[in-house]
């Protein structure tokens, strides 16, 4: 038998999935990651195994969320012999007050976890449901909850508080942060590149984009706020917008609050400044005018969160690139290098085109690099820790 700890990332319009055999030589080896994508309009599957060979799907893939799960678990037990499931562990993007830390779930967890929806509901919706659906599946199972909020705690608490009323900010109105999954990964593995950084800013740049600001690996301020479209302008969510425009867009009467919330997580960010796409890679490679201001308009966001970051940590050590347009889009970071010239950046261009993981010069006060996430691994590390103490 091939004792096994899953790992499940239910989105609104994908769902990623990864295995890995828990072996006493080698706590954690993985076996496949995948993900089933565009879930509610044309769904795609694509899965490989440890070596980055792809792997096949079994029989038509599914539409809708409610098979989704059904179609990912069948798909595991065919695939790997022998399966047996050991635990599961889950993304949850918000732990709330409650949870600072990854949690083991069962149905208090899962109600509290639901009664976050509110705050956050783009993701956490799908996140609770993919963990619910599994324990009706798989009753019994060790399930864990890992939080992308738990890493941001450790922010210090003028960094995690808004100047609102005490009654708001009692109901949940506080700077909780995201991508901590990911930071939490990075910072365990920056020390092999760059050992002595003590102050880093990490670029997590993907269809969601963020950075944070490490102090000896601990995070001291992050872009995403309260929620998800907060920040950097991302692939389709709108980034940081001044809060009298939404509260003018509503007294005209052109959103109310769900349309709001569809037009700032959907048509806003690098789709809506293009008019073209919210995808990086198409724009990089269009020489429309809207296109070039779109990409313009994401380095200058970055820009000006990076010298505010410099300015809290008092100095920067390292620069890290991560997550899919971190890791493959070099002239996303050349143009980022490039304004920060006057922090000593000195980019190594053909490292930079050939991926690094260095992508400095040698003699650069700034050290910068890439280096690629793995969130599955990190949760399922935190699942391991938690079933097997």
């Amino acid at each position: 038998m091939t004792e096994t700890i899953v790992v499940i990332n239910s989105g609104s319009t994908s769902l990623k999935f990864a295995a890995y055999a828990v072996d006493g030589a080698e706590p954690l080896k993985p076996i496949c990651h995948g993900e089933l994508s565009d879930i509610q309009g044309d769904p795609k599957f694509e899965a490989k195994n440890a070596a980055g060979q792809p792997m096949q799907a079994l029989g038509k893939v599914p539409k809708g969320h409610s098979d989704a799960l059904p179609f990912v678990v069948s798909w595991l037990e065919t695939n790997i012999a022998g399966m047996k499931w050991v635990a599961a562990g889950h993304r949850i993007v918000l732990g709330g007050e409650r949870f600072e830390s990854p949690v083991l779930v069962d149905a208090d967890v899962l109600e509290y976890l639901e009664s976050l929806v509110a705050m956050e509901p783009s993701h956490q919706t799908y996140n609770v449901q993919g963990a619910r659906a599994l324990a009706e599946a798989f009753p019994g199972l060790p399930q864990a909850a890992c939080f992308d909020t738990s890493f941001h705690r450790t922010m210090p608490d003028v960094a995690q508080t808004y100047a609102l009323p005490k009654d708001v900010r009692d109901a949940g109105a506080r700077h909780w942060g995201f991508h901590g999954i990911s930071y939490d990964y990075i910072s365990r593995q920056l020390p092999r590149y760059a050992p002595k950084a003590r102050r880093v800013i990490v670029a997590h740049l993907g269809g969601g984009a963020s950075l944070c600001a490490l102090l000896d690996g601990r995070s001291v301020d992050t872009t995403m706020g309260f929620g998800t479209l907060t920040g950097l302008p991302m692939a389709t969510r709108s980034g940081d917008v001044p809060q009298d425009l939404l509260l003018y867009l509503l007294r005209r009467k052109l959103f109310d609050d769900a349309s709001l919330q569809a037009m700032l997580s959907e048509r806003s960010g690098m789709l809506g400044l293009s008019g073209i796409s919210g995808d990086m890679r198409v724009l990089q490679d269009s020489d429309d005018p809207r296109a070039v201001a779109a990409l313009a308009y994401f380095v200058y966001a970055m820009t000006k969160y990076v010298g505010a970051y410099v300015s809290v940590l008092g100095g920067l050590d390292a620069l890290v690139f991560t997550a899919g347009v971190g890791e493959h889009s070099a002239p996303v970071r050349a143009a980022l290098c490039a304004k920060l010239g006057w922090l000593g950046v000195a980019l190594d261009s053909p490292a930079n085109l050939s991926g690094g993981p260095r992508i400095s010069t040698a003699d650069s006060p700034v050290s910068v690099w890439v280096i690629p996430t793995d969130e599955e691994l990190m949760i399922a590390q935190h699942t391991l820790a938690l079933v097997r103490p």
